[in-house]
């Protein structure tokens, strides 16, 4: 197979969650213009509505939004059978959706660490299990988690006093290895990205008035001395969803300026 066949996507079709900002953007971009049709989901629609408009005129694909809370089981199957009925089938599913809250960690409140963790693991394999059962029927698929650095470590109070976060990324490693080994039968791969300091809405709090010297520690810390951009998940969403990585599965790439290396 020649090297850039074994990029092209064009012909399968990519579900996104997370997809109308951010990181989940940044891939369904990357997968666009790597020919994937991508549907796109969270919460609000529109955010979905104008990233589909945008990669569609862009890239000449079809991109359709679906508003999904990912938390909700029966919000699951009708992102799933909606997506069916529209696209045909699911060739690859991308877990971006998340949320996280801040609260110092002695006072750090029940109702969100529950809230971080239904939306953050029990949503991913809801969706997972859901689209793997498609995935054996078509013959394979492939599944991307996106974890975080913050998923290795722990991390100071003072600029991500989120306890339950960490815990939960952690958690997304694991299944992800563990997904792979008992989906690899159904010619399913699992893996995943395991983001950095990229600028989105989430990181936002960073740039703040008066966060100014977390923003510079941030930056400081990492090896490559900046924070990453939307080119810097483009060619890792296509390498992981691509036959360029057909014997890739199981693992969690660092996206990251080379932060877990230190």
């Amino acid at each position: 197979m020649q090297l850039q066949e074994m990029f092209n996507l064009k012909g399968k079709v990519a579900l996104v969650t997370g997809g109308g900002r951010g990181i989940g953007k940044h891939m369904a971009t990357g997968l666009a213009e790597a020919g994937a049709d991508v549907v796109l989901a969270s919460r609000n629609l529109n955010n979905l509505e104008e990233a589909a408009a945008e990669l569609s005129a862009t890239y000449g694909i079809r991109a359709i939004p679906i508003a999904c809370d990912v938390s909700k089981e029966e919000k699951i199957a009708a992102l799933v059978d909606d997506t069916l009925a529209k696209m045909g089938r699911i060739d690859i599913l991308v877990n971006n959706a998340g949320v996280t809250w801040g609260a110092p960690t002695l006072e750090f409140p029940l109702e969100q660490w529950d809230k971080i963790f239904n939306t953050n693991v029990r949503g991913v394999w809801m969706l997972s299990q859901r689209v793997a059962r498609t995935m054996k029927e078509q013959g394979g698929g492939v599944i991307i988690n996106v974890s975080s650095i913050m998923g290795f470590r722990g991390s100071e109070e003072e600029w991500h006093p989120s306890v339950p976060y960490n815990s939960a990324k952690a958690a997304i490693n694991l299944l992800t290895m563990n997904l792979a080994v008992k989906l690899a039968p159904h010619k399913i791969r699992v893996n995943a990205v395991a983001p950095g300091f990229f600028r989105t809405d989430m990181m936002a709090f960073v740039e703040k008035p008066g966060m100014e010297n977390v923003h510079k520690m941030m930056v400081r810390a990492i090896p490559l001395k900046r924070s990453a951009g939307v080119d810097d998940m483009k060619g890792v969403a296509v390498f992981l969803s691509s036959d360029a990585s057909a014997y890739v599965t199981g693992q969690i790439l660092g996206v990251d300026g080379g932060l877990l290396a230190k």
